[in-house]
């Protein structure tokens, strides 16, 4: 496959992964080049979801003069998927050369290239997807509005969090945890939703036996939700279509039911690991990334809120080496799914010669490099040395869609020395390649404060009932 002309040898390159191809790097010299040419084109790129609501981005490409369509499809492509995922919408509006409109236009049609991206915003925003063409000027102005999410520490309240290995619940008062539970279960190989029904209500009704009362319920869950109903998630991702839109849509809407029409608000678990974060760090512009089973994301803004935003990097590219690993899923190459989570590990461990017994879930692939960590054994520590390598990349990658302060980095693949060696080399990448960003971001793992307030307290904090 032909690779981007553009890309860039990083100055720290992934000893177990040299063919890594930093999207930061190739999109700077990208832009340097096209603004050295003549008469560099303008595009303004509007994604449109929920409401009218709409997030513009501004870039510029090669004159079509200049001979460089190959170069400019490429990069306006990947921009688009980025924004998509991250922002979130039914319809992209391209202000911008025709050429490179109706290339978008035949990726996102039936069929297209990116059919899974397509047919994944169609079913959560339950409208068709569409791209429309216009030219720049005829692009209005960003009309988002970010809203505050959580902090209500009042009362009795009862925080869940829906992970793909196990679900962990807590009976907090107060804002002070005094019960939680941690219990192992496979939602994503069960096709009976009945099964993630019965695990979630019967995780919240032991917290629940722990209080007086339950005045509140928070969950925290990986996937895609609007007003309280499951547009999307990978926990029931085995769940039939008809099964989901009858049974999980409004699973967690039934549950506060059946249990005595008890609030709950559901929010995405990046968006409540950033939350937790903003929480701990009493500041606001943090960037949340959880590296588990996939990798999950949330935003704080400089309000202190949320931005509506998807957030989901997991399906962002990280990396332009068009040979990298494909995800299942999406069937795309480079996505943030296999650089942060356990995919990402085993994927490293396995290219480079380390055995691991194929009989282990991934799960256990994870804890037994973690194991080896834990012996010294310094060949298994260079696979976190390079996810730290891809994450100080990306972050440098994430300015372009976001203010950050903070980076708060956690999840199973950030557990002991691991997690360390991510952070130390995220850093060196940030003093290397950009020392003034270095100095103004911080990229941090959970403190004991952090694990004190935790994920389980800022999901318990989502509903706003007034003080009882």
């Amino acid at each position: 496959m032909k690779q981007f002309k553009y890309n860039v040898v990083p100055k720290i390159i992934p000893e177990m992964d040299k063919d890594f191809r930093p999207i930061f790097l190739a999109n700077q010299n990208y832009l340097k080049a096209v603004m050295s040419s003549k008469n560099p084109e303008l595009v303004r790129i509007a994604i449109e979801r929920n409401q009218g609501i709409r997030s513009v981005f501004q870039t510029y490409v090669f004159n079509d003069l200049e001979n460089e369509y190959e170069s400019n499809i490429f990069y306006i492509e990947r921009l688009i998927k980025s924004l998509l995922w991250i922002k979130g919408g039914w319809k992209i509006i391209f202000g911008g050369p025709k050429s490179i409109g109706e290339y978008i236009q035949s990726c996102y049609a039936k069929d297209g290239l990116r059919e899974f991206d397509r047919e994944f915003m169609t079913r959560i925003y339950e409208k068709e997807f569409t791209v429309e063409l216009t030219t720049p000027d005829l692009i209005q102005d960003t009309n988002e509005e970010s809203k505050p999410l959580g902090r209500h520490l009042e009362g009795y309240r009862i925080g869940f969090d829906a992970g793909g290995s196990d679900r962990k619940v807590s009976a907090v008062v107060n804002g002070e945890a005094i019960y939680s539970e941690e219990v192992v279960w496979h939602p994503k190989l069960q096709t009976d939703p009945s099964y993630h029904y019965q695990g979630i209500l019967n995780s919240i009704q032991t917290a629940a036996s722990k209080m007086p009362r339950v005045d509140a319920i928070g969950v925290s869950a990986a996937g895609v939700y609007i007003d309280n109903r499951v547009m999307a998630a990978s926990l029931f991702i085995k769940v039939p279509k008809l099964e989901f839109d009858l049974h999980v849509k409004d699973m967690f809407i039934n549950i506060a039911k059946d249990l005595g029409n008890i609030p709950i608000e559901v929010a995405n678990d990046g968006d409540v690991t950033a939350l937790a974060g903003a929480m701990s760090l009493e500041s606001e512009e943090v960037l949340g990334i959880a590296m588990g089973t996939s990798q999950a994301a949330g935003y704080v803004d400089a309000k202190g809120n949320i931005t509506g935003w998807l957030n989901e990097l997991a399906f962002v590219p990280a990396d332009y080496n068009q040979n990298a690993m494909v995800d299942e899923w999406s069937l795309d190459y480079g996505c943030g799914v296999k650089y942060f989570s356990q995919d990402a590990a085993i994927k490293l461990a396995e290219l480079n010669g380390i055995e691991i017994n194929p009989n282990l879930s991934p799960a256990e692939k994870l804890e037994y490099l973690q194991i080896e960590i834990s012996k010294g054994n310094e060949k298994f520590l260079k696979i976190f040395d390079t996810i730290g390598i891809y994450l100080g990349y990306n972050i440098l990658g994430y300015q372009a869609f976001y203010d950050i302060k903070h980076v708060l980095v956690l999840g199973r693949v950030t557990s002991g020395e691991g997690g360390a060696r991510i952070i130390k080399y995220a850093k060196l990448v940030l003093e290397a390649e950009s020392p003034d960003l270095a100095k103004q971001i911080q990229i941090t793992l959970p403190d004991e404060k952090s694990r004190r307030v935790g994920q389980s307290v800022a999901a318990a904090s989502l509903p706003d009932i007034g003080q009882k």
